[in-house]
């Protein structure tokens, strides 16, 4: 059984599912997620992930809350307008599911700290907005051998893949090392539809059912609509992942 006759009811739903039971439910609960970024990608994702019951997420975010993040960042309000997000998130999350643990981490993401970081965590998600801190990352799971979920978004466009080198390519084999020139516009339902993604890709893999996005690049096109599922493989003089077996 689940660790309470509260959570047996809290998770009744998601425990009807095939291959989930209390066995995968339990898979959940003694999961440990890193959130690498808790902006509009990782407000959706954590709240999903906070819902089905990780037992252990830690959110890092070293921004604060401005206006122009209130359209899509969704744990966030008027009144918490130049508060540390990480902070803020952690709370909004735990007050969400009591049951869980929600660890803040106010550190910016960089090459220097990333590996510690995510040191003792079974899953990386990356719910960042830059390129740089995206590369810090990537070249962090590969050292750990952590699986990562990568999203990206911008516009009605956004894409979404489950990264594990050397069994699938890393983010520098298929993203391109050249950073856009401005931000891109976006719609909070972008990230809302693309974090959702994330998450559902995430407890897949944590409580083991279905099948991941491995070697796989969803891209959702919002404006036609349109989704497609592309074949991605690793690139060989990728200067991340060159020479990993």
């Amino acid at each position: 059984m689940p660790r309470s006759k509260m959570e047996f009811g809290r998770y009744m739903r998601q425990l009807e599912l095939q291959d989930w039971g209390v066995e995968g439910q339990n898979r959940l609960g003694d999961s440990h997620v890193f959130m690498a970024g808790v902006g509009g990608l990782g407000s959706s994702a954590g709240i999903y992930l906070a819902a089905a019951g990780v037992g252990k997420i830690t959110v890092c975010d070293s921004d604060r809350v401005e206006l122009s993040n209130l359209t899509r960042q969704t744990l966030y309000g008027i009144t918490d307008v130049g508060m540390p997000k990480a902070t803020l998130a952690a709370q909004r999350l735990k007050a969400f599911n009591p049951q869980i643990e929600v660890e803040p981490n106010i550190s910016e993401i960089d090459h220097a700290v990333a590996g510690g970081l995510i040191e003792g965590s079974d899953l990386v998600l990356d719910c960042l907005d830059n390129l740089e801190t995206r590369v810090a990352m990537n070249r962090a799971i590969i050292a750990a051998g952590i699986p990562m979920i990568y999203a990206a978004c911008s516009e009605l466009t956004g894409h979404v893949s489950f990264l594990h080198p050397p069994e699938t390519p890393c983010l520098e084999c298929f993203v391109s090392r050249m950073p856009p020139a401005v931000e891109p516009p976006i719609p909070g339902f972008t990230p809302g539809v693309i974090g959702s993604l994330q998450a559902m890709e995430a407890i897949k893999h944590l409580v083991g059912i279905g099948e991941t996005l491995k070697g796989r690049l969803l891209v959702f096109e919002g404006m036609e609509p349109r989704v497609d599922v592309l074949e991605i493989e690793r690139d060989p003089d990728c200067p991340a992942c060159r020479g990993l077996s």
